[in-house]
Order: structure tokens, then C-alpha cells, then sequence
């Protein structure tokens, strides 16, 4: 039998002390990174920053927002996926990241398998709008125009693949009319070129169309929700113009990184949900991006984020549209 001593009792207590005292071996970050996939600017940059200030009270640490564009959104989502998943990085994104997969040929990650989905924080419609100069009040006179001179209608999207651009493809194929789409580099550029006469049409989120519909610059002819926004009380849904069970929505939400525990990832959800349950934080939405809060956890979002890849990604291969 070994000899107790002095010395080995002394050694076995500053052992345990030394443990006792120790980190844990999966400590909390000191700093958690929203990472934006576009420029800033847009609607996902403004929710990052509407979000930033309560998470870094109730997190407890320090939240940064981090634009990285590029790709369709894909670098920046790439980004997070390859972040440690113990609650440093996020990433906060837009309708777009559902298209990914079928848009890119090599995308840089794998959207259902390399994140998983948090928090679902709302959506939009999109709508279809016109300058005012043109004859177009209903989306039936667009398609009446189209098939006089097939080709001839212009319309504008915020980019190859995005959900105005898909959803315009969908459209004008049911109508068996050909529609010329002009790709932007967000909605800023298209906007001004809808607003200069140089194309006829805009599709584009309700955030993206409302300023200029209230500043009777353009004109709405037709919006995607399945109901009518309140702000649009006379303008037809695309159900009611013919088109049955067709929506486009605008969404955003919040993904971490895969192997991404799930108290951090419960603890995030209760943080964000908290946040928008704040009156001033709900009408800020309302009012800036025409949003509709869905406040959708991590098994919600994860059943609504499949059927959106699934649907416009079948929408992007019947069209070989690629970026």
C-alpha cells in the first residue's frame, strides 16, 4: 500500500483546486457575429441591426453585424457553416438562400445539412408595379401587352435567381406569354431604372415597392400574398387574377452553424423572440420592411425552409435559369 503523506494529500488538494477552478471546456463565446450575406443597406441588413442591440443585453456578451456578400448569398452562409458551432457566428439572411442549391453549380455549402435553421422572424409579399406612365393597372393588361408583342414587356428584379425573377418565370409561363426579364444588382439599380422608364415593370418585395407606391411614382398591379395587404386594399392577389394557390412570400431568418448545441441554439431563439415581441420593434418592421412576424422556432423553421428549397428549386430546373 502506498505511504499517505503530507506531501500527496498537499498535491491531490491543489489538483482539485486547480480543476475546481478550471473553465469549462465548452465556455460561452465573449463575442457573437450576425453575419449579413448581402451589402449593406437591404432589409436582412436592417433586421441584423434591429436585432444587435437586444441580443448583446440578453446574450450577455458582445454582438457585431458582419456584411459578406457575394455569390447569391452563398459566400457569407459558407462562412458560417464553417464557424465553430458553439454560438460565435449566425447568419441572418433573406428568401434567397432557399435557391442556392439549384441556382449555383458548385455551391460553397450544403444549405439543409451545413446550418440549421433557428428562428423564422417573418415575411412579405412581393409585388408586381409599373410606372405610372404605363397602361398597366391589372396584371391582366401586362399579359395583354405580352401577347401582342411577345418579348416586348420588360420587367425588373433585384437579380438572376431571386425570388421576384422566379416568381415573375412562373407567372408569365402559366399565362403562356413571354416576358423579358432584366436582372439588377439590387433594388436600388432597378428602381431607379423602373423610375427612369428604361423597363416597365418591377417585381420586388413590398419593403422594396412601398416607398414609391406612396410617393405615386409607380403603380401596383398585382401583389403575391394570398391576402391582401392593408396598405394595398385595391390591388388583385395573383389567386384572385387566376393564378390558384400561387404566392410568393418574402422571408427571413436565422441559421447557426451544423453540431450547434441546442441549448445555444434555445437560448438565441428566446433571445430574438423576446426582441420582437417589443412594441417599437414590431412597428418598425411593419412599417419599414411590410412584414408580417411569423416568430417561427427552430422545428418550425426547419419544415417551412424545406418546402421553399423544394418548390423554387423545382421552379429554377423547369427553367434552366442559372446565375
Amino acid at each position: 500500500m502506498e505511504k499517505i503523506t503530507r506531501r500527496t494529500v498537499l498535491a491531490a488538494s491543489a489538483a482539485s483546486a486547480a480543476f475546481a477552478v478550471a473553465p469549462p471546456l465548452f465556455a460561452a463565446p465573449s463575442t457573437t457575429t450576425l453575419v449579413v450575406p448581402f451589402p449593406p443597406g437591404g432589409s436582412t441588413d436592417a433586421l441584423a441591426r434591429q436585432l444587435q442591440p437586444g441580443l448583446q443585453s440578453r446574450l450577455g456578451r458582445t454582438v457585431i453585424v458582419e456584411n459578406k456578400s457575394g455569390a447569391a448569398g452563398s459566400l457569407g452562409a459558407a462562412s458560417v457553416a464553417k464557424s465553430p458551432a458553439d454560438g460565435s457566428s449566425f447568419l441572418v439572411t433573406f428568401d434567397s438562400h432557399a435557391v442556392i442549391p439549384a441556382i449555383l453549380e458548385q455551391p460553397p455549402l450544403n444549405v439543409e445539412t451545413d446550418l440549421i435553421p433557428v428562428f423564422l422572424v417573418g415575411t412579405a409579399p412581393y409585388v408586381i408595379a409599373a410606372t405610372v406612365d404605363r397602361p398597366f393597372r391589372t396584371f391582366a393588361d401586362v399579359v395583354a401587352a405580352a401577347r401582342e408583342k411577345p418579348g416586348s414587356v420588360r420587367y425588373a428584379s433585384v437579380g438572376i435567381g431571386t425570388l421576384g425573377h422566379l416568381a415573375m418565370a412562373v407567372l408569365a409561363k402559366k399565362a403562356g406569354v413571354e416576358i423579358t426579364h432584366v436582372p439588377y444588382r439590387g433594388g436600388g439599380p432597378a428602381m431607379n431604372d423602373v423610375l427612369g422608364g428604361h423597363v416597365d415593370l418591377i417585381a420586388g418585395s413590398a419593403a422594396l415597392i412601398m416607398p414609391q407606391l406612396k410617393g405615386n411614382r409607380i403603380r401596383a398591379v398585382m401583389q403575391l400574398g394570398r391576402k391582401r395587404l392593408a396598405a394595398l386594399p385595391d390591388t388583385l392577389t395573383a389567386i384572385e387574377s387566376g393564378f390558384p394557390d400561387f404566392e410568393t412570400l418574402a422571408w427571413w431568418g436565422v441559421f447557426a452553424p451544423k453540431d450547434t448545441p441546442p441549448d445555444v441554439i434555445a437560448a438565441m431563439e428566446k433571445a430574438i423572440r423576446e426582441i420582437l415581441n417589443e412594441p417599437a420593434v414590431v412597428a418598425n418592421l411593419r412599417d419599414t420592411q411590410m412584414m408580417t412576424l411569423v416568430l417561427g422556432g427552430a422545428k418550425e423553421f426547419d419544415v417551412f425552409f424545406a418546402k421553399q428549397v423544394k418548390f423554387w428549386g423545382n421552379v429554377v430546373r423547369e427553367n434552366n435559369i442559372r446565375v
